[in-house]
């Protein structure tokens, strides 16, 4: 059977107790259709990148289907008919992925390697700040050497007198 990942996002005025609510009745479908999930994951409740009908805010939430695309087509059908479910998006993958998710993963863990990269180029974030302002010192000189420089003429104020 092919792979799915599934998030659909449901309305903020839901409680999460009913967001999981829908997510056993979206699983209940697939396994009566001869599917399966094999994660589901609760994103949380995140501001959307634009209204999406009149909500800013939306519980987001994945499932991992390993089902045939009927169970898919007759989920998808449900989800448009649930009003607490107002945008989804199914995408058919080679394998699913185990473990968590990156959303799942915590940005604590991304900062560190951040933080790591920065002391093994060879100093910190405070030093990395002083070089840059001492940086402008230095093009004053270069900007000097330019307008030097008599190449085209253009520069030159002209002579009233000629």
């Amino acid at each position: 059977m092919p792979y799915y990942e599934c998030v659909y996002i449901a309305r903020s005025d839901i409680a999460a107790s009913q967001v999981d609510t829908l997510t056993a009745d979206l699983k209940k479908i697939i396994d009566d259709n001869g599917g399966e999930v094999t994660k589901t994951e609760y994103w949380g409740l995140k501001s959307l990148a634009y209204r999406i009908k009149k909500n800013r805010k939306g519980h987001y939430s994945l499932l991992n289907l390993d089902a045939p695309a009927d169970a898919l087509k007759e989920m998808e059908r449900n989800m448009r008919l649930n009003e607490d479910i107002i945008r989804y998006m199914s995408v058919r993958v080679d394998e699913l992925e185990e473990g968590p998710s990156i959303m799942m993963q915590g940005r604590s863990g991304r900062g560190r390697n951040r933080r790591s990269r920065d002391q093994q180029e060879g100093g910190t974030g405070k030093a990395q700040a002083e070089t840059a302002s001492a940086a402008p010192a230095t093009a004053p000189k270069a900007s000097a050497d330019a307008t030097t420089d008599s190449g085209s003429g253009a520069d030159k104020p002209e002579d009233s007198s000629t």
